[in-house]
């Protein structure tokens, strides 16, 4: 029984060693070229709009401008000061949970962050497979350790004396231990987001809505939030293939913020907010709210 069960050890390591492998590489080329996802073309100035803008000089102007365009479109959030939230860059609304990336030069749908392990901005496109990623990484990180763990030991008691492989060994698992750490500490706190639908950048700056900032505006509770990034089918949660429920402009929300869009279910809102009167004096006209990021 002894010696069938070292060959049935030695192939479960590599088989289990293979599939982690196998998964890591694909969820990392999945992170790396997959595109992040722009605006869609109704988001963007007409050029009759665009030539509109740009010539007039009037910020309050400016402001109904983009205002009329927001009322064709599914858009809730707000700038901080309430004004329409709009990309001089790229010269488009942005939708909501949507954000310029200045690395990329381009405004990307549910963007989460840019990020320089896979040269590549995290969004909606991508998000999934970068937790995947993440996710694999750390069960690669701990597979290694485990199972040069024990070399380590050996060495340790003087049951192997070879020391060139004595550094390998020890190498290995100090490089191992420190990326799985890591990993560990930036997986929780992506585990975090994603309970709560959150993106990184919403949790340093929650979004603004009709009734102002609210952290938890997107949270439709546990179950659902995972859903948002992972899909209903649970068979693909756990595989590097698009699942994410919805196109990335619009994001169901709490029943509070679904209950009126402000945007396109009360145009007498923007008669209140000053958007048909003349501004009373300078400061107000200069008050144009458009979101410009980095």
């Amino acid at each position: 029984s002894v010696t069938l069960r070292n060959p049935v050890e030695k192939v479960a390591y590599l088989i289990i060693f293979h599939i982690l492998f196998v998964l890591f590489v694909w969820t990392y080329w999945k992170s790396i070229f997959t595109l992040p996802v722009q605006p869609g073309k109704k988001y963007h100035m007409s050029y009759a709009d665009k030539e509109r803008y740009e010539n007039e000089e009037r910020p309050e102007v400016q402001r109904q401008i983009l205002a009329e365009m927001a009322r064709k479109l599914p858009v809730y959030t707000r700038t901080g000061n309430g004004g329409i939230r709009f990309c001089d860059r790229c010269q488009l609304i942005k939708p909501d949970r949507c954000h310029h990336c200045s690395v990329c030069a381009i405004c990307v749908l549910k963007m989460d962050h840019h990020c320089p392990w896979v040269n590549n901005c995290i969004g909606f496109s991508n998000y999934k497979f970068f937790l995947l990623f993440l996710a694999y990484s750390l069960l690669y990180c701990l597979y290694i350790a485990a199972t040069v763990f024990k070399y380590f030991i050996k060495y340790w008691t003087g049951e192997l004396t070879n020391g060139r492989s004595k550094f390998h060994v020890l190498f290995l698992l100090f490089v191992a231990i420190m990326f799985f750490v890591s990993l560990m500490f930036l997986f929780g706190y992506h585990c975090w987001l994603v309970s709560r639908n959150r993106s990184t950048l919403e949790a340093f700056s929650a979004p603004v809505f009709q009734n102002g900032p609210d952290k938890n505006g997107f949270n439709l509770g546990f179950v659902k939030n995972l859903q948002q990034v992972f899909g209903e089918e649970k068979k693909l949660w756990l595989l590097p293939v698009a699942s994410s429920q919805g196109d990335g402009h619009f994001f169901p929300m709490r029943a509070l913020c679904e209950a009126q869009n402000p945007l396109l279910a009360n145009e007498e809102q923007w008669e209140d907010d000053g958007i048909d009167e003349e501004p009373h004096d300078s400061s107000e006209a200069s008050s144009l709210a458009i979101e410009r990021e980095t």
